[in-house]
């Protein structure tokens, strides 16, 4: 494994490395009828990160397909890929491309860049912990990440909703978001 000392951390060198699709969930959670939550996961999307030099100056992309949204439940599903949420024939994917590192505390970075949902693009953080750097049976050099950021889905068109006769709504405006997974260099 190609790593450097580089703040207290073991860190890969630099270089560009792919998200290991087996190995990487891109998943969401969102309240329920306000009582309880639904978790949910995408299952088609790739992406890269390219650790530079200073790995301050690190970026990010992924590209996620909105059709492949899973929750467990088919008629959920087909709704959120309808034009009340994703539209996923109009809008087939969902991208992130970071713009800065903000900062890091240990093994925790901050990583700020462009959400872009249904062509609505806002700015968002995300909270990336690094996990650690190895070597797989196979000789490929791996390192682990979990990531979470918190959205408010109306902020990018997704604005469908049901009034409760008991009050309040059926779906929460806020959706936190989740990735685990490990990236692979290229």
């Amino acid at each position: 494994m190609s790593t450097r000392t580089w703040e207290n951390l073991q860190i890969p060198t630099a270089g560009t490395f792919t998200l290991d699709v087996a190995h990487t969930r891109v998943g969401f959670v969102v309240k329920h009828m306000m009582v309880s939550k639904v978790r949910g996961n995408f299952g088609d999307f790739s992406g890269s990160v390219t650790i530079a030099e200073n790995p301050l100056d690190s970026s990010a992309e992924i590209a996620i397909k909105a059709e492949s949204i899973n929750t467990g439940s088919a008629d959920r599903d087909g709704h959120l890929r309808s034009d009340d949420f994703l539209a996923a024939e109009k809008f087939p994917e969902l991208t992130f491309r970071s713009t800065r590192v903000a900062g890091h505390s240990g093994e925790e970075f901050t990583l700020v860049g462009d959400l872009t949902i249904r062509d609505v693009t806002k700015e968002v953080e995300l909270t990336v912990e690094y996990g650690g750097a190895g070597v797989n049976p196979w000789g490929q050099e791996v390192w682990g990440f979990s990531i979470t950021t918190e959205i408010d889905r109306e902020e990018f068109g997704l604005t469908w909703n049901q009034a409760l006769e008991a009050g309040g709504v059926l779906v929460g405006k806020k959706v936190k978001i989740e990735i685990e997974g490990e990236a692979n260099r290229a």
